[in-house]
Protein backbone atom coordinates (compact mmCIF):
# COMPACT_ATOMS: atom_id res chain seq x y z
CA UNK A 1 0.00 0.00 0.00
CA UNK A 2 0.84 3.40 -0.60
CA UNK A 3 2.36 5.91 2.38
CA UNK A 4 -0.07 8.63 1.21
CA UNK A 5 -3.51 8.55 -0.48
CA UNK A 6 -5.08 11.61 -2.09
CA UNK A 7 -1.96 14.89 -1.36
CA UNK A 8 -3.06 15.83 -5.08
CA UNK A 9 -6.06 17.63 -3.13
CA UNK A 10 -4.85 20.30 -1.20
CA UNK A 11 -7.94 21.25 0.14
CA UNK A 12 -8.56 19.23 3.42
CA UNK A 13 -12.33 18.51 2.56
CA UNK A 14 -11.47 17.36 -1.19
CA UNK A 15 -8.97 14.86 -0.06
CA UNK A 16 -11.53 13.84 2.61
CA UNK A 17 -14.38 13.39 0.37
CA UNK A 18 -12.20 11.16 -1.91
CA UNK A 19 -10.95 9.18 0.76
CA UNK A 20 -14.13 8.80 1.86
CA UNK A 21 -15.62 7.58 -1.48
CA UNK A 22 -12.93 5.19 -2.17
CA UNK A 23 -12.51 3.61 1.05
CA UNK A 24 -13.56 0.07 2.74
CA UNK A 25 -14.95 1.71 5.85
CA UNK A 26 -14.75 4.92 8.30
CA UNK A 27 -13.83 4.20 11.28
CA UNK A 28 -12.48 6.43 14.46
CA UNK A 29 -9.46 4.77 15.05
CA UNK A 30 -6.69 6.10 17.95
CA UNK A 31 -3.07 6.52 16.62
CA UNK A 32 0.55 8.24 17.31
CA UNK A 33 0.49 11.50 15.18
CA UNK A 34 3.72 12.92 14.48
CA UNK A 35 4.26 16.42 15.68
CA UNK A 36 5.69 19.03 12.69
CA UNK A 37 9.05 20.71 13.18
CA UNK A 38 7.39 23.41 14.51
CA UNK A 39 4.62 21.96 16.94
CA UNK A 40 8.00 19.84 17.96
CA UNK A 41 9.65 23.36 18.72
CA UNK A 42 6.43 25.06 20.19
CA UNK A 43 6.18 21.95 22.96
CA UNK A 44 10.11 21.81 23.76
CA UNK A 45 9.14 25.64 24.66
CA UNK A 46 6.27 25.00 26.31
CA UNK A 47 8.30 22.42 28.18
CA UNK A 48 10.81 25.12 29.27
CA UNK A 49 8.27 27.43 30.71
CA UNK A 50 6.34 24.82 32.08
CA UNK A 51 9.56 23.65 33.90
CA UNK A 52 10.41 27.67 34.74
CA UNK A 53 6.74 27.23 36.18
CA UNK A 54 7.40 24.01 38.40
CA UNK A 55 10.13 25.72 39.99
CA UNK A 56 8.82 28.79 41.29
CA UNK A 57 6.01 26.59 42.27
CA UNK A 58 7.86 24.40 44.54
CA UNK A 59 10.08 27.97 46.09
CA UNK A 60 6.75 28.98 47.48
CA UNK A 61 5.85 25.30 48.61
CA UNK A 62 8.00 25.38 51.33
CA UNK A 63 5.98 28.29 53.23
CA UNK A 64 2.50 26.68 52.18
CA UNK A 65 3.04 23.42 51.40
CA UNK A 66 -0.51 21.72 51.44
CA UNK A 67 -2.24 24.66 48.85
CA UNK A 68 0.50 25.19 46.45
CA UNK A 69 0.69 20.92 46.38
CA UNK A 70 -2.87 21.38 44.48
CA UNK A 71 -1.69 23.75 42.22
CA UNK A 72 2.14 21.47 41.68
CA UNK A 73 0.04 18.38 40.54
CA UNK A 74 -1.45 19.20 38.11
CA UNK A 75 1.06 21.10 36.35
CA UNK A 76 3.68 17.84 36.89
CA UNK A 77 1.23 15.51 35.06
CA UNK A 78 1.07 18.05 32.16
CA UNK A 79 4.98 17.88 32.16
CA UNK A 80 5.42 14.30 32.52
CA UNK A 81 2.41 13.84 29.29
CA UNK A 82 4.96 16.67 27.26
CA UNK A 83 7.67 14.92 28.17
CA UNK A 84 6.72 11.97 26.65
CA UNK A 85 5.06 13.11 23.46
CA UNK A 86 8.22 14.91 22.91
CA UNK A 87 10.64 11.92 23.08
CA UNK A 88 8.15 10.20 21.18
CA UNK A 89 8.09 13.21 18.72
CA UNK A 90 4.22 12.36 18.62
CA UNK A 91 0.93 12.41 20.35
CA UNK A 92 -2.00 10.19 21.12
CA UNK A 93 -5.07 11.20 18.76
CA UNK A 94 -8.40 9.75 18.27
CA UNK A 95 -9.79 10.75 14.58
CA UNK A 96 -11.60 9.32 11.80
CA UNK A 97 -9.55 6.79 9.77
CA UNK A 98 -10.27 5.48 6.80
CA UNK A 99 -9.90 1.29 6.29
CA UNK A 100 -8.38 0.17 2.68
CA UNK A 101 -8.33 -3.63 1.87
CA UNK A 102 -5.82 -4.56 -0.45
CA UNK A 103 -7.27 -7.89 -1.50
CA UNK A 104 -3.70 -9.01 -4.06
CA UNK A 105 -1.69 -8.22 -1.38
CA UNK A 106 -3.47 -9.33 1.47
CA UNK A 107 -3.12 -6.06 3.78
CA UNK A 108 -5.62 -3.88 5.51
CA UNK A 109 -3.92 0.24 6.20
CA UNK A 110 -5.85 2.76 8.03
CA UNK A 111 -5.35 6.37 6.37
CA UNK A 112 -5.99 9.59 8.61
CA UNK A 113 -7.82 12.80 7.04
CA UNK A 114 -4.71 14.08 5.27
CA UNK A 115 -4.61 11.09 3.71
CA UNK A 116 -1.51 9.72 5.54
CA UNK A 117 -0.86 5.76 6.12
CA UNK A 118 -1.01 5.28 10.26
CA UNK A 119 -1.95 1.80 10.13
CA UNK A 120 -0.69 -1.67 8.08
CA UNK A 121 -1.24 -5.06 8.65
CA UNK A 122 -2.15 -8.09 6.93
CA UNK A 123 -5.83 -8.30 6.75
CA UNK A 124 -8.22 -10.80 8.42
CA UNK A 125 -9.96 -13.58 7.07
CA UNK A 126 -13.31 -11.62 7.21
CA UNK A 127 -11.41 -8.99 5.27
CA UNK A 128 -10.64 -11.00 2.36
CA UNK A 129 -13.73 -12.58 2.20
CA UNK A 130 -15.32 -12.28 -1.16
CA UNK A 131 -18.30 -9.55 -1.44
CA UNK A 132 -20.20 -8.69 -4.55
CA UNK A 133 -18.67 -5.85 -5.35
CA UNK A 134 -15.29 -6.78 -5.66
CA UNK A 135 -13.95 -5.85 -9.28
CA UNK A 136 -16.70 -2.92 -9.47
CA UNK A 137 -15.04 0.75 -10.26
CA UNK A 138 -15.80 3.15 -6.96
CA UNK A 139 -17.86 5.50 -8.42
CA UNK A 140 -17.03 7.84 -5.18
CA UNK A 141 -20.88 8.02 -4.56
CA UNK A 142 -21.11 4.70 -2.80
CA UNK A 143 -20.87 5.59 0.84
CA UNK A 144 -21.20 3.34 4.28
Amino acid sequence: MENYLGKEYTDRDRRESFLKANCEKVEEKGYMKPYTPEELQGHKENLANLSIRIEEVEEEKKAQERYYKDELDPLTKERSEMVKNIRQKAEYVHEICYKFVDREEKQTGYYNADGDLIELRPATADELHPTLFIGLPKTGTDSQ
